[in-house]
């Protein structure tokens, strides 16, 4: 029998279940009901008593929470619904989503997570009955150090960005212990750094200064050594930067930063091209975070459960939020002794999956695992960066060398040619059953789209993708509307996307806002 080989080049043989499936607050019908919530034990109820008469009465509701009352049978259909209508790693190659390191996640690792051993602990157990997972952290923690060369971790902050804050506060405490927390008030970062980096220096009340490139699109090291001063706080710098550019001169920025009292911190959201190969300690660095949920093969869970590993050198260590695990007189402890401590920064100690997750894919690959990761990632980026240049409308602004492990491109030259965006090009993907992501804002590259395709993914893989964007390219260039009236086949709509991202009165997060903004005004309207 002959196997037909697709062909990615002309045939768009995606076709997506599409569903007009309503938001579950829609689906509400009074009275319906999928479970019966069984009543309070008696003997709890002897012990505790009910627990409503004790709780503060501004604590108390005044009426029923406004729950969608939905049949077992519709919810199961509407959850269903919606699983067919996305696209997720695990369905299609996902070199698209950029920044974020979408990568195979193992599922043994998901038969872990799921063991009753786990799923039944609870953060306010006795130390002594939760050693086991207590080890994990603890020797996470361990393996962290060594990736990194820092001398402690805690896994409290549930991402990238609220380990930037840790950070940033921490910085404010250690040179507020030292006299100076007034005079020094300026963070420096980079133009090509997350956002992110800016923005929780500027919550914990800094001023932030930005270093753009020089003329071979590098961080321009003359234009930091003209703002540090006695006023430097601190220096925070993504190393690869979101671009994929690699900066091989990093020590040089912070013995800068070092040398007028300032600390330096590194985000490391992404070290997937680093692994065995680079440490932030060697590059000068005072504290750096990784997420679990990129490089260390743990899922993003959709905004969440997700964990920011935050690193430091032994001087910041009592600084710190408490409580990290410890190992004393052979048992693990939560150690809160630690005397400058920024307080917390969430509940408990951090999310306990992923950091199993994590520790399960380190231990699984070992060292020499680890760097084949760095080594794979690099070698797939540099072959899709080579390909992608080479595609009409497309180029890799600033830099013309190699890049590590992803990068940041621009249709600049494709839109100005066709009038065919990054935004059209974004929708008619998913029409080839393929994620592509543009940038955060501001658009620092014009037009932009970011791949990174990691190590999970084959050569066969990169040339499917490769051969879908040139496929658009072809298309925006003969008959542009195929383009921009895109999907043609998949289950997202067009939207005015500038008109609400730039408008906080038209943002609705929630269902009950969505109602206030829109259903309620359209009825207004109508009368």
């Amino acid at each position: 029998m002959e196997i037909k080989k697709r062909n990615f080049k002309h045939n768009v043989d995606f076709y997506q279940a599409k569903w007009n499936e309503p938001i579950i607050f829609e689906l509400h019908q009074k009275g319906e009901k999928g479970v019966e919530v069984p009543p309070v034990d008696e003997e709890i109820t002897q012990l505790v008593g009910d627990g409503i008469s004790d709780l503060p009465l501004e604590m108390k509701r005044k009426s029923k929470a406004a729950l969608p009352e939905i049949g077992q049978a519709r919810v199961l259909r509407h959850y269903l619904r919606l699983s067919q209508e996305t696209l997720g790693s695990d369905f299609n190659v996902e070199i698209g989503q950029g920044t974020c390191t979408m990568k195979y996640i193992p599922k043994i690792n998901e038969f872990l997570v799921r063991d009753p051993k786990l799923t039944e602990l609870h953060p306010l157990q006795d130390e002594s009955t939760v050693q086991g997972i207590l080890e994990i952290f603890y020797k996470l923690d361990l393996c962290m150090r060594e990736i990194s060369g820092m001398d402690c971790f805690t896994f409290q902050p549930s991402g990238g960005t609220q380990a930037l804050y840790t950070m940033a506060s921490i910085v404010r405490k250690y040179h507020e212990v030292r006299g100076e927390g007034d005079q020094r008030d300026e963070i420096i970062t980079t133009i090509f750094s997350h956002p992110s980096q800016a923005a929780t220096a500027a919550v914990k009340g800094y001023k932030i200064i930005t270093l753009h490139p020089d003329e071979d699109g590098f961080p321009d090291i003359e234009k930091l050594k003209a703002v540090v001063s006695e006023r430097t706080a601190g220096f925070v710098v993504a190393n690869p930067e979101d671009t994929g550019i690699f900066n091989g001169k990093i020590n040089e920025f912070t013995k800068v930063v070092h040398d007028v009292g300032g600390l330096c911190y590194y985000d490391q959201a992404n070290a997937n091209g680093l692994l065995g190969i680079t440490r932030a300690k060697e590059a000068g660095f005072d504290m750096c975070f990784f997420n679990l949920h990129k490089t260390f093969a743990a899922p993003h869970m959709c905004g969440g459960p997700a964990t920011g590993a935050l690193g430091v050198i032994e001087d910041l260590k009592e600084f710190l939020p408490t409580a990290i695990v410890d190992y004393k007189d052979d048992k693990y402890y939560l150690n809160d002794e630690l005397p400058h401590s920024i307080g917390k920064i969430r509940a408990f100690h951090g999310v306990a999956q992923t950091v199993l997750r994590a520790y399960a894919w380190i231990r699984a690959l070992g060292a020499d695992g680890l760097k084949e990761v760095a080594k794979t990632a690099v070698l797939n980026n540099n072959y899709m960066y080579s390909k992608v240049r080479k595609i009409k409308g497309a180029s890799a602004p600033y830099i013309k060398g190699s890049r590590l492990e992803q990068v940041r491109y621009s249709w600049e030259g494709l839109t100005k040619d066709t009038g065919v965006t990054t935004e059209d090009i974004q929708r008619r993907m998913t029409d080839f059953g393929l994620h592509y992501w543009t940038s955060h804002h501001p658009y620092i590259v014009k037009q932009p789209f970011t791949l990174e395709p990691t190590e999970s993914y084959s050569k066969q893989d990169l040339d499917e993708y490769i051969s879908a964007l040139e496929q658009i390219s072809k298309e925006a260039y003969e008959n542009p509307m195929i383009v921009k009236e895109a999907p043609q086949q998949s289950t997202i709509h067009q939207l005015d996307e500038q008109d609400f991202l730039d408008h906080p009165e038209k943002w609705c997060i929630t269902w009950r806002a969505y109602q206030k903004k829109v259903i309620h005004k359209q009825i207004s309207m109508s009368k």
